[in-house]
């Protein structure tokens, strides 16, 4: 390692003890705390440099005087100094280390600094930094998303009411770039389609998605064993991401987010303290013009906008969106009754008569009830709002309620007509007297049985002798 600079301000009284108090070199080493070698070094410089009186150093200031005694050349000037901003950035690429970077700069530089005191010089620059700069993330490889503490709000415009919204924010690891976005609230289907709505503004998806413990996206929260809630887990697989909930309380865990809400509050929210809005589509509309500023305002830092550094790093390392959206879906158990339906929200569903008392799970969704058994789906319908009514595939019935259900006026008539005419007539009469048609089902089947007994006990002369039915409108 170089030896140590003095420091101007022990050079300066190393000259005035030797030359206005006349002390030895030895009792200035002691009084100033240097060597006695650095006390010879310095005045053979001065003296070397021509100064040879206190009142000649007096005369000088500490840059002439650096000039003077030491050429205004520190040690290893002539070294060129790495661009520390340069590697910190760089070291956020997938696979990009330190040693590799030495090497590339001793490639342009090939009398700079050896590998440990490259390492140190970084490490030094580091330790300088924002806290926030300390953790090293990689492109493309997390998320960080999380609700502000600060809401901002709506005015509805038929009461007058001021209506409190929540804020979500999202932002990638590596550049900085940042989703902001009002919800409703805080539940599932919101949680949801923030996300949704941030991997399409990310137009990809990272490797990960770091959350903190809310009920939308951890069902049990724990410290070391989290268990994420189902639909959430659903989003991440259809993503092709994984989830990772930070510890609770420790905001430490995901400390780019935090930094991200404070940056979106004082840089979005601020700028809307004296504007109204009416809905929250105008209230959104309006977060998204400042957002755009703020992807593209430059960093101190970096010497670079987000949107610079998510073009040059993250963008390049994220995952491609699938080709279809995800539909949300909220999970429900359900156990099959007798009748082979399940209900939901007072609405009956059929399953296959063969799970009847098993217990199954119902996915919703806007538009579809999916059943699912030991993790396969068993059967999906078209949701129906509509209370106390039956939705029923026809395959999921038995056999028997099958035929019965093919049963039908004009399809018993039909039977009864390849009787005969008087026969068809006679099934027309049973129904048309009775206050339902299907109260006469019975009788027009005991009829339509008449044909299979004679059939099978009587040979075709016998039955031909048989007299004609009853004529229409007679009473039976």
């Amino acid at each position: 390692m170089a030896a140590v600079r003095t420091a101007m301000r022990k050079t300066r009284e190393i000259l005035r003890q030797k030359w206005e108090l006349g002390q030895s070199h030895r009792q200035v080493s002691r009084s100033v705390r240097v060597s006695v070698g650095t006390v010879s070094e310095t005045v053979s410089r001065a003296q070397v440099a021509g100064i040879v009186e206190w009142t000649a150093v007096q005369a000088l200031d500490d840059a002439t005087l650096d000039l003077r005694l030491y050429g205004g050349i520190t040690p290893n000037a002539t070294r060129t100094m790495p661009d520390f901003v340069e590697i910190h950035r760089e070291l956020h690429r997938a696979g990009v280390t330190l040693q590799l970077l030495h090497l590339e700069y001793l490639e342009k530089h090939s009398d700079g600094y050896r590998y440990s005191q490259y390492c140190e010089h970084y490490r030094q620059w580091r330790g300088r930094q924002r806290r926030s700069m300390r953790q090293v993330h990689h492109a493309g490889d997390k998320c960080f998303v999380d609700y502000a503490g600060k809401t901002p709000h709506y005015i509805n415009r038929a009461t007058g009411e001021i209506v409190d919204v929540e804020l979500f924010v999202a932002v990638l690891g590596a550049s900085n770039y940042t989703y902001a976005e009002a919800t409703a609230s805080q539940r599932g289907v919101d949680w949801i389609s923030s996300h949704m709505h941030a991997f399409e503004y990310f137009k990809g998806v990272t490797a990960a998605v770091v959350c903190d413990q809310l009920k939308s996206g951890v069902a049990i929260a724990c410290r070391y064993e989290p268990q994420v809630q189902r639909t959430y887990e659903e989003l991440a697989t259809h993503y092709g991401t994984v989830i990772l909930p930070a510890r609770p309380r420790k905001p430490k865990d995901k400390p780019k987010v935090e930094v991200a809400v404070q940056v979106v509050e004082r840089w979005i929210l601020a700028r809307l303290r004296n504007e109204a809005f009416f809905s929250l589509a105008a209230l959104n509309a309006r977060i998204a013009e400042l957002l755009t500023q703020l992807n593209d305002r430059m960093m101190r830092v970096y010497g670079v906008s987000r949107r610079q550094l998510f073009e040059q790093m993250d963008r390049p390392a994220l995952r491609a969106l699938p080709y279809e959206r995800f539909t949300y879906g909220d999970w429900a158990k359900a156990k099959v009754n007798i009748d082979y339906h399940v209900v939901y929200e007072f609405h009956y569903y059929s399953v296959p008569q063969a799970l009847i008392h098993e217990e199954v799970e119902l996915r919703v969704s806007a538009q579809i009830v999916e059943v699912y058994f030991r993790g396969q789906r068993v059967a999906s319908h078209t949701r129906s709002f509509v209370r106390g009514k039956h939705t029923t595939v026809r395959e999921h019935m038995p056999s028997a309620h099958r035929k019965h259900g093919e049963w039908s006026p004009s399809r018993l008539i039909i039977w009864g007509a390849t009787m005969g005419p008087q026969t068809a007539r006679m099934m027309e009469a049973l129904m048309a007297d009775r206050p339902h048609p299907e109260q006469g089902y019975r009788s027009c089947l005991g009829i339509l049985h008449l044909e299979r007994v004679a059939f099978q006990d009587l040979s075709p002369h016998v039955f031909r002798s048989i007299p004609p039915l009853v004529p229409v409108g007679v009473a039976v």
